[in-house]
């Protein structure tokens, strides 16, 4: 399948510890022929049974000198908060163990009033530490505007900071912390399950051949045909007659449903770090490809000449330049038509290629047009 023409006396060079070696790994161990199946509540999600994020500002007190000192909203926020507890503040505010904060959380679906829910505390001003701060109670309000939880309490940073004179030390980051279970649910999300009649199923990575798939897995599973296809990204069913009442229960035996998701002839590449991840079902057609490397080292080197002592010279320099160049041995690799994945990276892991190499080496297969494959660079 992979014929290399080398020179004589060349011998590939094997790669060390390298993404291109683990990826070799996985080519010898194979790919099944057909797709692995996952559960249904692996690649679906449902509309309407979602997340829905909430923001809130808030002052964190109580710091040991390490809040807000030039940030003016900081002095104006704490101003407001203490005429509204009855402290008049005319002569302004300027302390150093306040801090303005943003404070986020999620609300889960069908969460009700009295659940607690982690928050998330970030610094907005110039503070250095939140650490040992309490955070005053801050409204969490969703897109809407309305409030939907209520957040308080100490906060933790998991770390510390230190500093004395020109030293400092420092673990994690101490400018954002958390709070376990320091938000209440005031108000709910209105979502009543058990009234639908039909449930839209959103795949979370859309392609027609899966949302086929699920509508088959689904149809055969109830014994009548519940469940369309809409698009690409979305399903459609229709609750049977013997659920209605019991979606809860209808959509618990959907969630084990076995479906086979197909998955498209990619390769994902990261130049900042040389990551590669190829699919299985990346392709290539006939194709022969030359790699080598030219090296050009120019070294620029001063020679100093000192007369004697005393001899009334003077010091004379020259300056020497000396250049090589190296070029390696070029080796030339032909791929036949078909070359599955492990073919692929095998061949080109027999030139000795390391990982920022292959990444240019796909670019020109596939600007070749001999690469049946999407190409993502990061």
């Amino acid at each position: 399948m992979i014929g290399m023409r080398m020179r004589p006396g060349r011998v590939a060079h094997l790669m060390a510890i390298s993404v291109v070696t683990l990826v070799v790994m996985l080519g010898m161990l194979g790919f099944p022929e057909e797709a692995s199946s996952a559960r249904l509540k692996d690649v679906i999600d449902i509309e309407g049974v979602r997340d829905n994020p909430m923001t809130g500002f808030g002052l964190v007190v109580g710091l040991n000198g390490t809040g807000d000192s030039s940030a003016a909203f900081t002095s104006q926020s704490m101003r407001m908060m203490l005429e509204r507890m009855g402290i008049s503040t005319a002569n302004g505010v300027s302390v150093k163990n306040v801090a303005s904060v943003m404070v986020t959380s999620t609300l889960p679906p069908f969460a009700r009033q009295g659940s607690r829910l982690d928050v998330t505390i970030s610094s907005l001003g110039d503070a250095k530490s939140l650490q040992g701060g309490t955070l005053i109670m801050t409204p969490l309000k969703g897109a809407d505007g309305r409030i939907y939880a209520v957040a308080q309490g100490p906060v933790s940073i998991g770390g510390f900071s230190a500093q004395g004179g020109n030293q400092g030390v420092q673990k994690n980051h101490p400018t954002v912390a958390r709070i376990v279970g320091g938000a209440i649910v005031e108000k709910e999300v209105g979502f009543e399950l058990n009234r639908e009649r039909q449930l839209q199923l959103a795949l979370r990575n859309p392609d027609f051949t899966t949302a086929n798939r699920v509508v088959g897995s689904i149809n055969g599973l109830f014994g009548q045909p519940i469940a369309r296809a809409r698009d690409s990204g979305t399903v459609t069913l229709t609750v049977p007659q013997e659920y209605k009442g019991r979606i809860v229960e209808f959509v618990a035996r959907l969630e084990n449903v076995q479906v086979e998701s197909d998955i498209p002839a990619r390769i994902v590449v990261n130049e900042r770090t040389g990551t590669i991840v190829v699919g299985e079902n990346v392709r290539i057609s006939t194709v022969a490809l030359s790699h080598g490397n030219l090296s050009v080292n120019i070294k620029d080197m001063a020679n100093v000449s000192q007369p004697e002592p005393f001899g009334g010279g003077d010091t004379a320099i020259t300056n020497e330049t000396q250049v090589s160049v190296t070029e390696e041995e070029g080796r030339v690799i032909e791929m036949d038509e078909g070359v599955t994945l492990g073919d692929l990276v095998k061949g080109l892991n027999s030139v000795g290629v390391t990982p920022r190499d292959l990444i240019a080496i796909l670019q020109a297969i596939k600007a070749s047009g001999a690469l049946q494959a999407e190409l993502e660079i990061l």
